[in-house]
């Protein structure tokens, strides 16, 4: 079995729908592609989150590799939502390998996992310098350590959704609350009102999570179909 983990819901949908003979159980969905069985894991979002669900897979499930997915931020200005990044500081060398050259337009480079959203984009260009990473999230280094605990091979492919460019269209605190697991229209609604001109900004940036979504499931689909059995069991 291979688990492929999300935060959320939202970045897994396109992928999810690719999955053969679907069933979802709390935060986990299975099904199968290529005659692989692939259960997904939706983590919720920030390491606490993120640990508190992934232990509780892994009591349960010993998967021959992990895929860590789901969207990142990029810290420069030259990823663009829609790319695609190989994760190489968390990833086992064999499996970035192959999915570099089965995904030929995919960036491999560093991810940085941060402890709270970063939106300031001064604060993404010193994350950048200062880490070496090309992209941040906050879910890989927790998902590396877990695996590495369980000897289980991961490997990390993200999407860039925003960028210093490309920015998020309200506040991280607008747009998701952490300690909810989910955003509070309420909270979104009264930010509009006394911002009518991020209203204009809400529409293309459902037009970036929907190609970052996208071209993920689309990656994820040519690695599953890409690897061999063979190849999982080397990849320890």
């Amino acid at each position: 079995m291979i688990a492929v983990t999300f935060a959320l819901p939202v970045e897994s949908s396109a992928f999810v729908r690719l999955l053969r003979d679907r069933e979802r159980d709390d935060f986990i969905t299975r099904g199968t592609i290529a005659e692989k069985e692939i259960a997904v894991v939706h983590t919720g979002v920030g390491s606490q989150k993120c640990a508190e669900r992934f232990i509780k897979f892994l009591a349960q499930n010993k998967p021959e590799i992990v895929i860590s997915s789901g969207f990142c931020g990029g810290t420069n200005d030259e990823l663009k939502p829609g790319d695609l990044v190989i994760v190489k500081n968390f990833s086992n060398s064999h499996l970035a390998e192959r999915a570099g050259k089965l995904l030929a337009r995919a960036v491999t480079g560093d991810i940085f996992s941060a402890d709270r959203v970063i939106d300031l984009a001064g604060d993404r260009y010193a994350i950048g310098r200062k880490h070496g990473a090309i992209a941040i999230d906050m879910e890989t280094t927790t998902i590396s350590r877990l695996c590495a605990e369980s000897a289980i091979p991961m490997l990390g492919l993200r999407a860039i959704s925003d960028s210093p460019a490309v920015p998020f269209p309200a506040p991280p605190e607008v747009l998701f609350d952490i300690e909810m697991q989910r955003t509070k229209f309420s909270r979104l609604l009264s930010h509009l009102a006394r911002n009518p001109s991020a209203i204009a900004l809400l529409t293309p940036f459902s037009q970036q999570i929907t190609l970052a979504k996208t071209n993920l499931a689309e990656a994820l689909d040519t690695i599953l179909r890409g690897l061999q059995v063979s190849e999982l069991a080397g990849s320890t």
